[in-house]
């Protein structure tokens, strides 16, 4: 009887340290000592969190050209996720889809296309007209699909963006911040990191299939970070005669993504140079720490009417949090769990979450799960424990 009651109250929570570390607050323009921009607007952010880590005129609404087919891509991606489309559906190309000018495929009107290809057109050669074709797939008609835009917009707190196309083409009102873009670049890499399939490639081809037979469309990226930024894996460049030369870049080293964006720099050269300084500035200057890995023990939960009396509680999924390098590396993590579960349940039962402190704030946090399944006991079961108990 001794053992049960001790493993029943030495069975919810278990305290322990990390060496981990967390940078604070959003970053002032006042902190980026360091680190000039030429670009008129620009952002540094951390995905996993969301975190500034630089700015500078960060929400100062500017046109974005085709930096607006990220939000794009992130729409068709959340369609094929909730089912409403699939990635071999063939899409008829309009009118309107394929009058578009700028970067383009040279869609013909009633040309057909797979989504797949369309969304690789978009990622790859920033083509509008596979925009256009595609907004209208999935919303029937552009304007309608614009309105899905700025719907999602809001959702995301992306507060000074005003979406008027698919595409990004110079229309009056078509607006966004650099923070914004940040903002659903983040949605788009964290939530579909398949896109960078994508925009990590530097040539692909399309077919086009018209009444005049196949032909063969070549595709080139956009986008000279994967050539020339180690780590890079996207994401979209812009350019038209209002935005000037705009790039949301994204890059990868040593476990930690960074985002950066910069909006109206002079020329191209200087767009890719600034987001590589800007890469180069975060990677320098900050770092991940892990928490505890996937499927660490961290506490035990009591059964209620189970096979079983005890089942252990492990970690979910792995917390890394973004520190400043050299900075404070003490957190506490605590796991916070249920004091108890009725059988029967399977493995991968939510029964609590580790919580992660930094100087008294929290800042992550991870479910703890129950290690197997277990079954509802039986007569037999009942009947074991009671002797058990009886003879313990």
């Amino acid at each position: 009887m001794k053992k049960y009651i001790f493993l029943f109250f030495t069975a919810f929570f278990i305290f322990f340290n990390l060496s981990a570390g967390v940078f604070g607050e959003e970053q002032t323009e006042s902190q980026n000592a360091g680190l000039e921009v030429e670009a008129k607007s620009a952002v540094i952010m951390e995905p996993l969190t969301g975190n500034i880590l630089f700015q500078k005129n960060a929400d100062e609404m500017l046109a974005p050209a085709s930096v607006t087919k990220i939000m794009t891509l992130l729409l068709i991606y959340d369609a094929v996720s909730d089912g409403r489309i699939g990635w071999d559906d063939m899409v008829t190309v309009s009118e309107h889809a394929s009058s578009m000018g700028g970067s383009q495929i040279f869609l013909e009107p009633t040309e057909k296309q797979k989504v797949s290809e369309l969304t690789k057109a978009i990622a790859i050669a920033s083509a509008n007209d596979a925009a256009v074709a595609m907004a209208e797939h999935i919303g029937g008609s552009e304007d309608s699909f614009v309105e899905m835009m700025n719907k999602k917009a809001k959702e995301l707190g992306m507060n000074n963006t005003t979406f008027k196309n698919a595409c990004g083409l110079d229309t009056d009102g078509h607006m966004m911040s650099a923070k914004d873009i940040a903002i659903m670049s983040r949605e788009l890499i964290t939530k579909y990191p398949d896109v960078k399939k994508y925009t990590t490639t530097w040539q692909d081809t399309i077919t086009h299939t018209t009444r005049k037979g196949d032909s063969q469309f070549g595709l080139t990226n956009t986008n000279k970070l994967i050539k020339w930024y180690n780590g890079a894996t996207g994401l979209k460049t812009g350019s038209t005669g209002n935005a000037m030369y705009c790039l949301s870049g994204t890059a990868e080293r040593n476990d930690m993504e960074l985002i950066a964006v910069v909006m109206a720099a002079p020329d191209p050269k200087v767009r890719f140079r600034e987001v590589m300084k800007m890469l180069d500035y975060g990677f320098a200057n900050y770092t991940v720490i892990k928490g505890n890995e996937k499927n660490t023990k961290v506490g035990e939960v009591f059964i209620y009417k189970g096979k079983e009396d005890i089942v252990s509680g492990i970690v979910k999924d792995e917390v890394k949090i973004v520190v400043p390098k050299g900075a404070s590396t003490k957190i506490e993590a605590k796991p916070q769990l249920s004091d108890g579960i009725s059988a029967p349940f399977d493995a991968g039962t939510k029964v609590g979450e580790v919580v992660y402190y930094y100087d008294g704030k929290e800042v992550g946090r991870s479910d703890v799960v129950t290690e197997k399944g277990i079954e509802k006991a039986g007569l037999n079961d009942i009947l074991r424990k009671l002797v058990f108990l009886w003879f313990a």
